[in-house]
């Protein structure tokens, strides 16, 4: 007889792992089912975040910004250094190690709250409308078993999306996974796709010595940020970062040969061009990963863009399904998919004791974005053009982190804090930050939000001195127009 469980998790990556350890911690009996392999062929939790996305990306981009930073600017310090050299293969390892540390991590967690981890693709079975339990079958390189659960909380993620006329071999053709994989770094390097990951890999190997250009199909920039921020990083990106960043382009053909990659397109004039790099990154977005889920049979719905559909509070058309992260609607950010992860988990624990659930739907307009680059970008909330296109009267503070102490003895010192705040209620709206360790002092403008703070709210702070979190004070005196230091 198969083993049964109150809930079982497809997908252990952090809309996954998450959601089933808060289901353990509520007393339910939970499986978490993963399919993932690492490079040796193993099984490794933490899905594509953990293994080959968040946490490997921003070790190397620290290793790489460490290397800029004694190679390009502590003479500035009166720190000098000679024959500074990067040795890639230890880098990599580096971050081989940390990626490990936290996929066993997770398997402790595992073990701590008594979660049941199988490894395997799990397919929800087809299942009669009187029956009130579900069958998975779990595959694990054809070794199959069935399992039966309650409820069902899958979190597939994403996959890449791909590009017909240049199939990704890992060699010369790269996807994320081999970008951060590289033994050395390339001469010249191509990037398709001025996304985040595109901007991140760049970033990396631009920092270690490699002349990037990326190529995107978009007539504008980064058109998901604030018009305002965007511009100014494209400008930062080309002169601090020395990345080469080509919008309106149109890929007409990619021919790989022993020793390069010729890529051939119109540029945003229609005129033709052609590059040829040593190595080229494909990074043209993610789509959901709903593959193997038995979708034919079981009866589980899509939307018109292939996530499964969804309501507010995460649920599927089927009953007692849930999805979360990635494979969803909404914004593909790790913390996104953590956080309904645990809403749905205590959605599920109210269900079994029959009380009414008492949780909120996650609210994405209070959900962060942050570009790892240098310099950082982050956002939380509504830009100007949402704004304007809304017919919402607005007022906006800003602040350039150049006019700040802890930023110029720092020596970064550029970008700035901008605040948006409603004109009559002078509620925040919406932050957005360009400049040093703004990923981190992005938390402060989420908090604020969350808690319907106004500019004077953040104005009345009093902030520690010399700090970078001043910058986010002054923007919200400068609503008002009464900045102190500029």
């Amino acid at each position: 007889m198969s083993e049964t469980f109150d809930v079982a998790v497809i997908g252990a990556g952090p809309g996954g792992y998450v959601a089933a350890i808060r289901c353990a911690q509520l007393g339910l009996n939970t499986v978490c089912i993963d399919e993932w392999k690492n490079s040796k062929g193993k099984a490794s939790l933490g899905g594509t975040c953990l293994n080959v996305g968040c946490i490997p990306s921003k070790a190397l981009l620290e290793s790489s910004e460490n290397y800029y930073q004694i190679k390009h600017k502590l003479s500035a310090h009166g720190i000098t250094t000679e024959n500074v050299s990067v040795d890639v293969p230890v880098m990599i390892a580096r971050k081989d190690k940390i990626v490990t540390t936290f996929t066993t991590g997770i398997a402790s967690l595992f073990k701590k709250n008594k979660v049941k981890s199988m490894h395997g693709k799990g397919t929800l079975l087809k299942r009669e409308a009187s029956a009130n339990i579900w069958q998975i079958n779990v595959d694990d390189s054809g070794n199959t078993e069935t399992i039966q659960a309650k409820h069902v909380i899958i979190a597939t993620g994403s996959i890449p999306r791909s590009l017909s006329i240049a199939p990704i071999d890992n060699d010369r053709i790269l996807d994320n996974t081999g970008a951060l994989s590289l033994a050395e770094v390339p001469k010249r390097l191509g990037v398709i796709g001025a996304g985040v990951i595109g901007l991140e890999m760049g970033s990396v190997w631009r920092r270690l010595g490699a002349e990037v250009t990326i190529l995107e199909a978009m007539p504008g920039f980064l058109m998901a940020a604030d018009e305002q921020i965007a511009k100014e990083a494209k400008s930062l990106f080309g002169k601090e970062s020395g990345l080469q960043i080509n919008t309106g382009i149109n890929i007409k053909s990619i021919k790989t040969s022993k020793n390069a990659v010729v890529v051939n397109y119109n540029d945003s004039s229609n005129q033709e061009q052609s590059l040829e790099v040593d190595k080229l990154i494909i990074a043209i977005g993610r789509i959901p990963n709903t593959t193997g889920l038995g979708l034919k049979d079981n009866g589980l719905l899509l939307d018109e863009r292939g996530f499964i559909a969804v309501d507010q509070y995460c649920r599927t058309n089927l009953t007692n399904v849930y999805a979360v992260g990635d494979v969803v609607r909404g914004p593909m950010l790790a913390h996104k998919a953590s956080e309904e992860g645990v809403v749905v988990a205590e959605m599920i624990m109210h269900l079994e004791k029959g009380q009414v659930s008492e949780n909120e739907a996650v609210d994405f307009n209070i959900i962060p974005w942050v570009i790892y680059t240098a310099p950082e970008i982050a956002w939380v909330g509504k830009n100007e053009q949402e704004l304007k296109a809304a017919g919402i009267a607005y007022k906006a503070g800003q602040f350039p982190f150049i006019a700040n102490g802890r930023a110029r003895a720092m020596g970064d010192t550029s970008g700035f804090i901008k605040i948006l705040a409603d004109e009559k209620t002078d509620r925040v709206l919406g932050v957005h930050m360009i400049g040093p360790h703004v990923s981190e002092l992005i938390s402060e403008a989420v908090m604020a939000m969350k808690f319907s703070a106004s500019s004077e709210d953040i104005a009345s702070i009093v902030h520690a001195h010399p700090s970078l979190s001043e910058v986010f004070h002054e923007a919200a005196l400068g609503v008002d127009k009464r900045a102190l230091h500029i």
